[in-house]
């Protein structure tokens, strides 16, 4: 704690007048404050108004004397033992005062905590019981301010089931005795304003459980937090000025489902090991530019104790990872990226939280963050806690946050990681153990409630923000409006897009197979377009597709070095063509062989000119570039991506081909051709139907084998020509040479001149 130190330990003069004394403090008021198990400290504390002055009391153990001044006037307290102090001291008085403890090494000055007013007002308390508390992270944890002219750090938590709170930290060597909170009402929550108390201080709660013991708690709406593996919350407050007040102003400007959407996702503890938020603003944000990428998805920042979670196992919900810098840096990063104009998605986790005993569960001594039913508590493949999304103050905790990244950090998107685990009770689950819901049946419609009302509040306060949801199964309704009529009845989810894990895993099935084997698996990549519009879809090649033995992106394709590389292009422009937003994880634009390790990285290295290979890798990553650059300029990869009128196929069932084509088409009906020849050969003279009324000659935009991807440079120079000669129900059609294990993307142009 902040305090004036007054001089080496001396003696009170003759100018230090004497209180009265006092009747002792009630022996039950006395155990209680003592045991850190009383809910009203300041009414036993502080300077209480009598009749002829005031009667205050304090508690400063370790204190050999302690005097008050008041009004600039110095009373002596009398010592009742224990570390309290009191007397009767004959001036009317109110609002805060100093206190001047002797200790045997000093005499230090400080403002009595307990000579201050409530921080909290009624409305606050209100709004969180109810749990309707939008910006819940002004009003608890720990804040930097004024409060009754004095400069300290109010401290606020939820503990409704704590027979006492204290706060303790580094300012009063990790002992809270001195520190007891008060219980507001019936809200749950404790308060303690601390006078002196500034920027970087750490701390906890000392929580006093209904049993006796004590147990102390990171605070779970900590702004900041100490470096992992240490586990202190720190008192913090923001300095930095915004310099992204274009890209706030405009990115609502188009919606997201109108607009193109090319994400680039990040781990960013590997992505450049042992950089800084700061160190990597710049470089991220000139790498994802020159590449073309439109966002950047971030795994999770928020705390988390274990590096190998990747950030998916969070305990500090409010706080980014102390292990790359403060608050401040996360939201330099951040600000740099939207300067260079690039979207920020974050990774965020509220269907579970770990089970550390520093952190959220059992916080105050009973269940209450997670169910008190062992059933729905536990979350069998991670063992971890679930949150109990029933209970309207969790339920307001986790809402609230969602809105405190996009608003305090100007984050444009939330990507909700494991939704499905959220939806239905029996996931991962056997028989017996799972309890239905009131219905008799398997969804969790707390969980659908909860979900519902986070995305109706950040779209409602965050104009331009999108949320995403990482969902498994076929729940109806994920991206659409709460009021629609779904299948279970419950409305839909209200997410803007849900990931296309099925897309990922056919295509991907596809892909693996050896050519010769993929007629017999045609349907694998057809098989998209049944529902391509039942939601709004990303289609994510995500850290999830390339670890646990998964392989690389380029290690999944079969044949030699130049086929596996040839396959990963086709692959990419395919990704790229196909209706839907994409993702695609770090290192796979690249075509780097080893799946990722948190511990190591991206591959930079075959980058490098001492990599034999080097040019080979930089040229698909050129591709990328490329991908991205036309995928942008071109409305007809983008602009319809949520109604079927942006998509027709030309050839889906060219089985013994391996070929797939396809036209994209803008709202303005301008179309592009996207071919793809999944087979080791050439295929000349390849005839395709076109729409005859959409220009006079097609030519290349695009084609994957061009030598400086590192293909064979084989193609079609120049436009070709439409020919009157029907082919797949169209009046015109173009002959085409298709490269091997390719991809060609063709526009149409005028008709050339001449025979």
């Amino acid at each position: 704690m902040a305090v004036t130190e007054v001089s080496p330990a001396v003696t009170p003069t003759a100018a230090v007048r004497g209180a009265c004394a006092l009747p002792p403090l009630a022996d039950d008021d006395r155990g209680r404050l003592l045991r850190g198990a009383h809910h009203d400290p300041h009414a036993v504390l502080g300077a209480h108004p009598v009749p002829h002055g005031v009667h205050l009391r304090c508690l400063r153990p370790g204190a050999e004397a302690v005097s008050a001044v008041l009004d600039g006037l110095e009373w002596e307290l009398h010592d009742e033992g224990d570390g309290l102090f009191s007397g009767g001291i004959p001036v009317r008085h109110s609002g805060p005062y100093e206190l001047r403890v002797h200790y045997p090494e000093a005499v230090v000055e400080v403002a009595d905590p307990y000579g201050f007013l409530p921080t909290l007002g009624e409305l606050d308390l209100h709004l969180f019981s109810e749990g309707r508390h939008e910006e819940l992270w002004t009003a608890l944890g720990a804040h930097v301010g004024e409060h009754q002219g004095v400069q300290g750090t109010r401290f606020a938590v939820w503990a409704p089931n704590a027979a006492g709170v204290r706060v303790c930290g580094d300012f009063c060597h990790w002992d809270g005795t001195a520190l007891p909170m008060r219980s507001l009402g019936s809200s749950g929550v404790w308060e303690l304003f601390v006078p002196g108390l500034g920027e970087g201080a750490m701390y906890k709660f000392e929580i006093t459980r209904a049993d006796g013991s004590r147990t102390q708690r990171a605070d779970p709406m900590a702004r900041r937090t100490e470096t992992p593996p240490a586990t202190a919350s720190v008192v913090t407050r923001s300095h930095h000025v915004w310099g992204d007040a274009h890209w706030m102003a405009h990115r609502a400007d188009r919606p997201a489902h109108v607009a193109p959407m090319s994400v680039y996702e990040v781990h960013l503890g590997s992505w450049r090991p042992g950089a800084t938020y700061r160190e990597l603003a710049t470089e991220l944000a000139d790498y994802v530019r020159t590449l073309g990428f439109t966002h950047v998805e971030l795994m999770p920042v928020a705390e988390h104790p274990f590096g190998g979670s990747w950030g998916y196992q969070v305990t500090g919900f409010y706080a980014p990872t102390a292990r790359f810098g403060t608050p401040d840096d996360f939201k330099y990063l951040v600000d740099t990226l939207h300067q260079a104009g690039i979207g920020v998605l974050l990774d965020w986790v509220p269907g579970h939280f770990p089970r550390d005993e520093w952190a959220l569960a059992a916080f105050d001594g009973q269940h209450l963050y997670e169910p008190q039913d062992a059933r729905r508590a536990e979350h069998p493949d991670w063992g971890t806690l679930v949150f109990d999304y029933g209970r309207k103050e969790v339920r307001n905790f986790l809402v609230a946050n969602a809105t405190y990244w996009c608003e305090e950090f100007h984050i444009d998107g939330l990507r909700v990681d494991a939704v499905a685990s959220m939806l239905y009770l029996d996931y991962s689950r056997e028989d017996g153990a799972w309890s239905p819901n009131a219905h008799g049946g398997r969804e969790n419609l707390d969980a659908v409630a909860f979900l519902q009302e986070m995305n109706a509040t950040v779209y409602r306060r965050c104009p331009g923000v999108i949320t995403i949801a990482e969902e498994s199964t076929a729940w109806d309704g994920v991206t659409r409006a709460t009021d629609h009529a779904s299948a279970a009845g419950l409305g839909g989810l209200g997410f803007g897009f849900k990931w296309n894990m099925g897309w990922s895993h056919d295509s991907l099935a596809y892909i693996a197979h050896e050519p010769v084997h993929r007629k017999y698996h045609h349907d694998e990549m057809t098989f998209s377009m049944v529902y391509a519009y039942s939601e709004n879809y990303v289609l994510p090649l995500s850290h999830d597709e390339v670890v646990h033995g998964k392989q690389a992106l380029v290690s999944k394709m079969p044949g030699d070095w130049w086929q596996r590389r040839a396959n990963h292009r086709a692959y990419l422009a395919y990704m790229w063509a196909h209706p839907g937003k994409q993702l695609l994880f770090m290192g796979q634009e690249f075509a780097q062989g080893a799946e990722w390790s948190e511990a190591d990285g991206p591959q930079w290295w075959v980058l490098e000119e001492s990599n034999p290979a080097h040019l080979e890798h930089r040229a698909v990553r050129h591709l990328v570039a490329d991908l991205n650059h036309h995928y942008v300029a071109t409305p007809s990869l983008w602009e319809q991506d949520t109604t079927p009128s942006g998509f027709s196929w030309i050839t889906a069932d060219a089985a013994e081909d391996n070929v797939f084509s396809f036209l994209r088409h803008a709202s303005d009906g301008s179309p592009l051709l996207a071919v793809f020849n999944f087979s080791p050969v050439v295929r000349h003279d390849y005839r395709l139907g076109v729409p005859p009324e959409a220009g006079g000659a097609w030519e290349e935009v695009l084609n994957t084998d061009a030598a400086r991807y590192g293909g064979g440079g084989i193609g079609n120079d120049g436009p070709r020509r439409q020919e009157p000669h029907p082919c797949h129900g169209r009046a015109a059609s173009i002959t085409l040479t298709l490269p091997p294990l390719a991809a060609l993307w063709l526009r149409p142009v005028e008709e050339p001149e001449g025979p």
